[in-house]
């Protein structure tokens, strides 16, 4: 069981946080977007649909990265070592 721990830490955990980051700049960019052609209701309902599909995105990667805590905590897993609600700087 601890390599799925490792394949999780590993792997698992880097993609997340680069869709989560990816999620983030899609929101960023929707908000933005939403600012620069606040005369234009076009313009701005586009930047309000990046906005809420960011914050979708964000909310999966969230969901996703809980999922996985739960899934190897019910299977007897160790947890990964970022898994385990310690913040380390």
């Amino acid at each position: 069981m601890e390599y799925l721990g490792r394949f999780v830490d590993n792997i698992v955990n880097p993609v997340i946080y680069f869709l989560f980051a990816v999620a983030l700049l899609y929101f960023l960019y929707g908000v933005l977007v939403f600012i620069i052609n606040a005369d234009d209701e076009s313009k701005r309902a586009i930047g309000k649909q990046h906005m809420f599909w960011g914050i979708i995105g964000l909310f999966i990667m969230v969901s996703v990265y809980g999922i996985i805590g739960i899934i190897l905590g019910t299977i007897g897993a160790p947890p990964p070592d970022n898994l385990s609600g310690d913040i380390q700087f």
